[in-house]
């Protein structure tokens, strides 16, 4: 076991599945206590599974994002149980249907808006008073490259991963003299299930052209993209705030 996180208290958000399993094992592995949350029970009860056999302390509550209420009740239930909240991944998140923006409903808007903006909102909110009250904290938001760029088809997260990326650098410049960082970290093509489902959506030949444009030529694996976020979430990137740290194979350099 590692020590890049020896002893902290992180919570994971959307913990069930893809990158936010992938980085509950790699905090497990780095010595984290973790708190594990998703709307997907048995797959939140999988991942804890998985970090216990690894030798972490843990517990994990379904919890939706979008309930201000839930949030809340999941970092209370955090400090209650290990006294204190180091550092946050905020991770959960959806896609939509690929489909021409004109064709795509205002409700389908809306919810992607509630799980990947407001629910970042709402987490954010739950954590910065419990990490001003401790002088010192860590927030890691998942963006996306196409909070950077434009997604052709996929309207609705594209909006939202901007939003992302601006309330990190906004929350990062407010709390930053009081001993908090917050990051956004930016995945490219990462195999997890949202990428399954994509790729579904597009046909093979859309996600092959996609792969073309990564100067990697490839897929990424989850785990890669928990490494990142660990590192932010530990002392080691201690200057580093405000930053959208793109995780994509160089996909958006090109």
């Amino acid at each position: 076991m590692g020590d890049l996180v020896k002893d902290k208290v992180v919570v994971v958000t959307g913990a069930g599945s893809g990158i936010g399993r992938a980085t509950a094992l790699v905090l497990a592995r780095e010595g984290a206590t973790l708190s594990l949350s998703d709307v997907d029970e048995a797959g939140g009860r999988k991942t804890l599974a998985a970090v216990e056999a690894a030798g972490a302390k843990a517990f994990f509550l379904r919890t939706d994002v979008t309930d201000e209420g839930q949030v809340g009740a999941m970092v209370a239930k955090t400090v209650e149980r290990f006294g204190r909240l180091d550092a946050a991944y905020n991770n959960a998140g959806i896609e939509n249907d690929t489909k021409p923006f004109v064709e795509i409903s205002l409700a389908v808007l809306e919810r992607v808006l509630a799980v990947n903006l407001r629910g970042v909102f709402l987490c954010m909110k739950a954590e910065v008073p419990v990490m001003l009250r401790q002088k010192k904290g860590s927030i890691v938001n998942t963006a996306s490259v196409a909070g950077l760029i434009g997604a052709p088809g996929l309207l609705p997260y594209c909006a939202s991963k901007h939003a992302v990326i601006g309330m990190t650098r906004t929350a990062s410049a407010e709390l930053a003299a009081q001993g908090i960082r917050v990051n956004a970290v930016c995945p490219g093509l990462i195999r997890t299930p949202m990428l399954d489902r994509l790729e579904a959506n597009l046909g093979p030949g859309a996600m092959a052209a996609y792969v073309g444009m990564t100067p990697i030529q490839r897929v990424a694996d989850p785990a890669e993209v928990a490494e990142a976020v660990v590192w932010l979430c530990s002392d080691a990137s201690s200057f580093v705030t405000g930053s959208a740290m793109t995780v994509d194979g160089g996909f958006t350099s090109v």
